[in-house]
């Protein structure tokens, strides 16, 4: 039964329980794996009410009851986990003004919040699920369907990267991590987020007859994959370093198996784009070529936006290259420009135009080209300037600054 939802004054409310809406959408899809292994279809690469419902005619008696079992599974949790994200959304935003948030801000439990992100990802995979269990006619549309879900996850996402540009700004400018209250894995729960927008960016790659789709699906998944994985490892050794130190936090205990989940969906994720770069791909080569640029980028980019929001709340950029202030370890900055131009280059010309997923000299390989070239140009504008700075007139120049 539906059970009545309660009523949770909103200084006791915690984050937490969005993971309850996210546990009720995934018992919704688990119900979809019946229909993807116990149920015959073949024109389409996922199971689809038009196929399904011929079951119901035709099919033995195993698979009827096996359909009706799946479609009473996914109706049910999917109503369960609409109520609980409906009811989680409104009491988060009771909570948000209230001082237990606040302090929460200030807290290791910021990366808490991540839950949400993780839930409404969650609710789009659910959305799907129903489309295609219960839609006739769906997969006529599909692929006007698509870009739609990547622009849903990539909303999703960015709320997610905002959450851990607040987060990772603060400890990473202003210290507050109590290591010795991370003796858990809880801090994990921010990979788990990206891991399941990665798996929703993903979807798209394994489905999609669109090569344009396909290339967007890979290249975004890619991003939130490589960015879980980076995070995850990180809070992963924290989490353990905690543990060894001080005992595992009994209240937290359970979070020891939030790496099972996060494993689950990156396996999904790299399956899809596995099909992705073989629609993409001409040739083991291309293939190769491709995935291992496109994860390399990926991890460039992930840590180039956390170097930015710690550089960015530091005014470093205002300070040491376009300000007074002088530092000889302002020249670091030169490298990443150089590398992130040369690596668009690369895949551009080798992961992109040499595999056949987009034209050479196209629009598109024009457009990406661009973004180098103005890396390129602004990287030379970083030369030029710091050498003004440093080495242009030597009387007026200020004292370089302490590392």
């Amino acid at each position: 039964m539906l059970q009545r939802l309660p009523h949770t004054p909103p200084e006791q409310y915690s984050p937490l329980y969005f993971l309850a809406a996210l546990g009720a959408g995934g018992l919704g899809v688990a119900f979809f794996m019946w229909l993807m292994h116990w149920m015959p279809y073949s024109e389409t690469p996922m199971p689809v009410f038009d196929e399904l419902i011929g079951v119901l005619g035709q099919g033995p008696l195993y698979q009827q009851l096996a359909l009706i079992g799946a479609w009473l599974g996914i109706a049910y949790f999917s109503v369960l986990h609409f109520r609980l994200l409906a009811w989680n959304l409104k009491s988060f935003q009771a909570f948000r003004r209230t001082a237990a948030y606040r302090a929460l801000r200030e807290s290791n439990a910021e990366t808490q919040l991540l839950a949400g992100p993780l839930t409404l990802a969650m609710s789009i995979n659910v959305g799907f699920v129903l489309g295609m269990a219960f839609v006739p006619g769906l997969w006529q549309i599909v692929e006007w369907l698509f870009p739609m879900a990547l622009l849903a996850f990539l909303a999703v996402g960015v709320w997610a990267l905002m959450l851990l540009r607040d987060f990772w700004g603060r400890v990473l400018t202003e210290g507050n991590f109590d290591c010795t209250k991370n003796n858990s894995f809880a801090q994990l729960l921010p990979a788990f987020a990206l891991s399941m927008i990665g798996v929703g960016l993903a979807a798209p790659a394994a489905m999609s007859e669109n090569s344009l789709t396909v290339l967007v699906s890979l290249v975004l998944s890619s991003f939130f994959i490589v960015t879980a994985i980076i995070s995850g490892t990180v809070q992963l050794i924290l989490g353990i370093r905690g543990m060894l130190d001080q005992g595992a936090n009994p209240e937290t205990a359970p979070s020891l198996w939030i790496v099972v989940p996060i494993l689950t969906v990156l396996s999904i994720a790299l399956l899809r784009q596995g099909h992705g770069i073989e629609v993409l791909g001409d040739g083991v080569g291309g293939v190769q070529g491709f995935g291992l640029l496109t994860t390399l980028l990926m991890a460039q980019v992930a840590f180039g936006l956390l170097g930015w929001v710690v550089l960015r709340r530091y005014g470093y950029f205002r300070r040491f290259v376009t300000g007074s202030e002088r530092s000889p370890g302002s020249y670091t900055l030169v490298c990443p420009g150089v590398a992130i131009t040369v690596m668009l280059h690369f895949w551009v010309n080798v992961a992109l135009a040499d595999s056949g997923a987009i034209a050479a000299y196209g629009g598109l390989y024009w457009t990406i080209t661009g973004v180098a070239l103005a890396f390129h140009a602004a990287t030379i504008w970083l030369v030029m300037q710091l050498n003004r700075k440093h080495f242009g007139n030597a009387a007026s120049r200020p004292s370089p600054a302490r590392a």
